[in-house]
């Protein structure tokens, strides 16, 4: 079977420069919409905070240690970012299932009705940023930025000495 470096093909230094060129364009335009949206919901919802909500979302509810051991951060950076959640009602603090001592965060019914107007505004922005796309370039420039995340997070973690950076 080939190994990764038998597959890769030595890549132009043009070509690599003006990626990290277009990633430092699209990192400032990120960070200037904030990809917040359209229409009343758009930038209500800080970054950390979207996907804090979004992983209870889809994972359901789980500790401090899990939440940042799946977000790649400290827990100290996930209690920090959660407090503001908890003291708005997005985010509730329940006792878990298996282990009475232990606590666990959740998804609560307020926090569900915003992280969907959340979402929905963003969907919208990403449905006006693409509409000259066809779904199949919507899908294969998911698939290629989904991957690059994943790249760049495999080799962020291996290259931070003491583990995941906050």
């Amino acid at each position: 079977m080939p190994t990764s470096s038998d597959m890769t093909t030595p890549t132009d230094p043009a070509l690599l420069d003006a990626l990290q060129h277009q990633v430092a364009v699209f990192a400032r335009r990120a960070e200037q919409s904030r990809l917040g949206g359209v229409g009343q919901a758009r930038n209500s919802m800080d970054r950390a905070a979207y996907l804090l909500l979004n992983r209870l979302d889809q994972e359901g509810p789980m500790g401090v240690k899990a939440l940042a051991a799946g977000m790649g951060i400290d827990s100290s950076t996930v209690t920090r970012q959660v407090a503001p959640l908890v003291d708005s009602g997005l985010v509730s603090r329940a006792t878990h299932p298996e282990d009475g001592r232990a606590v666990v965060l959740q998804l609560s019914e307020r926090g569900h009705a915003r992280l969907d107007e959340v979402r929905t505004s963003r969907r919208a922005l990403m449905a006006l940023v693409t509409e000259e796309w066809s779904e199949a370039e919507r899908e294969a420039f998911t698939t290629l930025l989904t991957r690059f995340n994943s790249s760049l997070a495999d080799i962020t973690t291996s290259l931070t000495p003491a583990g995941p950076a906050s």
